[in-house]
């Protein structure tokens, strides 16, 4: 498994080579986010490198979805909620329709619709991933505290021990990735274990990880909001994600061990 140092950088205009401008999509979960999706969607434009703007309107009762489309984006929309997760999963297979065949699929920016006008503040996420500095680039905070839960200590761990990485995001929500980054997380986490089921999933497909620091404005990331209920369902949910791929590991690690012991698969047998 690879990893990549974090790279820290000021938000700034990424730049793409001017042949191949058409690289990445942004993808934007958003559920009753009438008042700022249209900025997050303006925004998401304007971020060099990106040719569509997917707004995957998870059920919402308010008008975001006209909202979002009037703004320039793409919209489909699920009936009822189904959960990010879903959103995510729904979202990247529009956009793979939409690749032009022959080309690098794009890369996909995972935004919150709650970003607003901050979301061009991503732009160096796109360029890392598009210029291969890594296949999965998380956005890190610009360097003001922000409380963490256990969510984020018991992820942060995680990612450690399976890396020797220490992420400071290790839930950041906002993320660049790769189409192939994104397949080896299929079939994502669900919840709020999404984010770090994903990076392990990236890392144990021999994929590179890194942070970018961004200006996002005040943009929560997982784990870190939530009192009672809520914040022990997402601690529920990272420590299900995690053992899963822990248990998923082992299972692998076990299978190769007896499959070198079968005759005719690993090592060659020696002649007596």
């Amino acid at each position: 498994m690879r990893h990549v140092r974090p790279r820290i950088t000021r938000a700034r205009r990424a730049t793409v080579p001017e042949d191949d401008l058409h690289v990445a999509a942004a993808l934007i979960v958003a559920h009753d986010c009438a008042r700022r999706i249209a900025a997050t969607v303006r925004a998401a434009l304007a971020i060099p490198g990106v040719d569509l703007v997917l707004v995957v309107d998870d059920g919402s009762t308010d008008n975001t979805q006209e909202l979002a489309r009037k703004a320039g984006a793409v919209v489909v929309r699920h009936s009822h909620p189904r959960g990010r997760t879903a959103s995510v999963e729904t979202g990247a297979s529009v956009i793979a329709m939409r690749d032009e065949p022959g080309r690098e699929p794009r890369a996909i920016l995972l935004l919150p619709g709650i970003v607003g006008h901050y979301a061009v503040g991503a732009a160096p996420l796109v360029a890392a991933v598009t210029e291969h500095v890594a296949d999965l680039v998380v956005a890190r905070a610009d360097g003001r505290a922000r409380v963490e839960g256990p969510s984020t200590k018991i992820a942060r761990v995680a990612v450690e021990k399976a890396s020797g990485w220490t992420p400071e995001e290790p839930l950041g929500p906002v993320r660049c990735l790769t189409r192939d980054a994104l397949e080896a997380a299929m079939p994502l986490a669900r919840g709020a274990g999404l984010e770090v089921a994903m990076t392990l999933d990236v890392l144990h497909a021999g994929l590179t990880v890194t942070e970018v620091q961004c200006d996002l404005g005040d943009v929560p990331r997982s784990g870190s909001l939530g009192t009672g209920r809520a914040r022990v369902s997402r601690y529920r949910d990272v420590v299900m994600a995690i053992s899963a791929r822990r248990m998923r590991g082992a299972l692998s690690s076990t299978q190769a061990a007896i499959g070198s012991r079968i005759p005719g698969r690993g090592e060659p047998e020696e002649d007596e």
